[in-house]
């Protein structure tokens, strides 16, 4: 079995797709990017493998995963801990929300807003299990710390 997974979203849909596969994903705020230039937010997930191959003795187990949203024209977070980049998020679902939004939504009552431009653009993609993350993250903005989602 070929363990490389690429899926893309276009819609309501296909996030769900993918909001399956990274069903209890483990990502470190660290590994929370938002590339405001390129309209590019990206998460490096340790994805748990739900697809697990049924042949093999060990049948599940987790793997380095990209998760990237294109066309993001603003990020907004709820009880993300920035000053803790090494702190471990258990992300729970993504889903598309009102026009133009998709929710990443976490444990403990947190979340990360993006709001979309021109159409949702997203993917997820297998990556090397190589120890730390390649990416040098900028933690997303926002200009307040709500104590609940403004949405």
């Amino acid at each position: 079995m070929d363990d490389k997974l690429h899926l893309s979203a276009l819609d309501a849909d296909d996030l769900g797709v993918i909001s399956a596969a990274v069903q209890d994903s483990l990502v470190a705020v660290r590994d929370c990017a938002w590339f405001a230039d390129e309209k590019r937010f990206v998460l490096l997930l340790n994805r748990f493998r739900w697809e697990g191959d049924s042949t093999l003795d060990v049948k599940y187990w987790r793997t380095h995963s990209a998760l990237v949203f294109n066309e993001v024209k603003k990020v907004h977070h709820h009880k993300i801990p920035l000053d803790q980049p090494d702190r471990v998020l258990d992300l729970l679902s993504v889903a598309l929300e009102g026009q133009g939004s998709v929710v990443l939504r976490f444990a403990a009552d947190r979340s990360i807003r993006l709001e979309i431009g021109h159409g949702l653009k997203s993917q997820l993609c297998s990556m090397p299990n190589r120890g730390r993350s390649p990416l040098r993250v900028v933690a997303p903005r926002a200009t307040t710390r709500p104590s609940t989602p403004p949405w």
